[in-house]
């Protein structure tokens, strides 16, 4: 009997302490889902149009990489040292060969900074040969030799329209007067393309810029209010969410009570059925975006991570041009030093191993393979090949980047210097070194930009990973694993990476759906509270 009674009491205290509960959060609920009407509508929205812009909608391009060539050796008729002689310079700080407009240069990288251009027949300088260069990779990227080009310019730091995502700097903006206002971005040190936008992305990258990533808040105040702003509004969101699924989802049959008594209709049924479902998606989205933010702190610097010491004409005797190599599959060349050694480092075409040759095509759906290269060093002074040493000169840049740069701005960003008991970088066991020819789309993925490159995994606490790219001496990317955290966090709940199994048409489309969903509740939620 005594028990029948406590657990009727226990009941009716149940009941009470729940009704509380529920009164306060569902006055939350209602207040939080006001405060963070506007930030959603803005992210859903933005985050609508990016599948469609960079998916669905996404502009083509001619040509999207300059194909390797193999240059002539007779076209060398002058070497670099009689180059550098011949125009009176003593020092520089690399070289690379170049053809373009049917002559072939030698693009030389001055002691400050410039890129100079020499014709490799006459010796004599191109005037204007950087953004000569830059005109001729943009018309051929675009295969458009007609449209007069508007503007020329050139970019040293990102900026609302060429977004730290592209990765490359400094490049040139070259502006077609063309229907479509085409941009198009390149960096002649590499002769790559950067991005390409035509007058529509240029209007979507400001609204995602504006309305998912808040550019706004930088112009009228600075990079960490953004940050903490993004990251509270998002906090509020996730608690919303958070309380949605205990109102509708935990709690349900204590409101199922109410409803049957006065049953809801119309926006109110509407908006309770759809949020349960899409309280997990904002949930989703939100987490991820805060975590996000929270990398962005930093300043962008790994365009200044560069290894360029300053060569003089007399460290390289050997004359490039009559070097030691088989020069019918030879495609470019740039010097290195190496423990106080200088050498030519070597780009080949890749030997044909196989019997046969693959059968040429002209139809669309055949993809063009990409031709890998073949890599060597030569001792600038013996002429020698030495073996082995991309990944050692790798290894080397590894080290650079750490212990051995001097820790200027650029080299803060991987202090290694805290703990002095800490054993030096260069003698930390490697796990891994292998070269990558192709992105890994789930630690180096394509947003890194740069191929082909090393991978160089180290045993440390964080296992940090090093991504060199030998032909220009840069770090192309290091990860830790807190970033690979925070890159499967963000794959995983913001892009949908775990619907990669049903396509990219249908991982996107579900990302779309998902966008959609809160933003019809949001919007559902806000005209209740104004009928209210």
């Amino acid at each position: 009997m005594s028990k029948a009674i406590k657990e009727k009491k226990s009941k009716k205290k149940d009941s009470k302490f729940i009704k509380k509960i529920k009164q306060h959060m569902y006055k939350w609920h209602s207040v939080i889902g006001l405060i963070t009407i506007i930030p959603v509508i803005f992210w859903t929205l933005s985050g609508l149009m990016h599948p469609f812009m960079a998916h669905f909608f996404k502009p083509e391009i001619a040509h999207d990489k300059l194909e390797q060539q193999i240059i002539d050796q007779n076209q060398l008729q002058f070497s670099i040292q009689e180059v550098l002689q011949k125009n009176e310079l003593t020092q520089f700080k690399n070289f690379r060969i170049v053809a373009f407009n049917n002559k072939t240069y030698y693009q030389l990288k001055t002691i400050i900074g410039e890129l100079w251009y020499f014709d490799a027949l006459t010796a004599e300088k191109l005037e204007n040969g950087d953004q000569k260069y830059a005109e001729w990779l943009s018309r051929y990227f675009l295969d458009d030799q007609k449209s007069t080009i508007k503007k020329s310019e050139v970019v040293t730091e990102f900026n609302s329209q060429y977004k730290y995502v592209n990765r490359y700097l400094p490049v040139y903006k070259l502006s077609f007067d063309r229907p479509d206002a085409m941009e198009v971005y390149v960096e002649t040190s590499s002769g790559k393309l950067a991005t390409f936008n035509p007058v529509s992305r240029q209007w979507f990258i400001w609204f995602f810029d504006t309305f998912h990533n808040w550019s706004f808040i930088d112009a009228i105040s600075n990079n960490s209010i953004r940050i903490i702003t993004m990251i509270f509004l998002l906090s509020i969101i996730g608690f919303s969410a958070l309380s949605g699924i205990l109102i509708y989802g935990l709690l349900w049959k204590q409101f199922k009570k109410t409803d049957s008594l006065q049953p809801k209709k119309g926006l109110r049924k509407y908006h309770r059925q759809i949020g349960i479902w899409v309280s997990l998606f904002t949930l989703t989205f939100a987490f991820s975006g805060a975590y996000h933010a929270t990398t962005k702190w930093a300043p962008y610097t790994l365009s200044q991570m560069i290894y360029e010491p300053t060569f003089e004409t007399k460290e390289i005797p050997r004359a490039n041009n009559m070097l030691n190599l088989d020069w019918i599959r030879f495609q470019n060349m740039s010097i290195i030093t190496l423990n106080d050694t200088a050498y030519y480092r070597c780009q080949l075409a890749e030997k044909e191993t196989k019997r046969f040759k693959k059968p040429k095509s002209d139809s669309k759906w055949n993809k063009k393979e990409d031709t890998k290269s073949e890599v060597i060093y030569i001792n600038a002074t013996t002429n020698k090949i030495a073996p082995n040493l991309d990944l050692e000169y790798a290894e080397f840049l590894a080290y650079y980047f750490t212990d051995g740069a001097p820790k200027a701005s650029c080299c803060e960003m991987i202090d290694t210097s805290e703990d002095d008991s800490q054993p030096s970088f260069e003698n930390i066991k490697l796990l891994e070194s292998k070269v990558l020819n192709d992105f890994e789309s789930r630690e180096y993925g394509f947003v890194n930009k740069r191929l082909p490159v090393v991978k160089l995994a180290y045993d440390t606490p964080e296992r940090t990973t090093y991504f060199i790219e030998t032909s220009t001496s840069r770090l192309a990317a290091v990860i830790n694993n807190s970033d690979r955290i925070e890159g499967y966090s963000f794959a995983i709940l913001h892009k949908f990476l775990f619907m990669d199994w049903a396509g990219k048409n249908i991982r996107d489309l579900t990302m779309v759906l998902a966008a959609l969903t809160i933003l019809i509740v949001s919007i559902l939620g806000f005209i209740l509270f104004l009928k209210k």
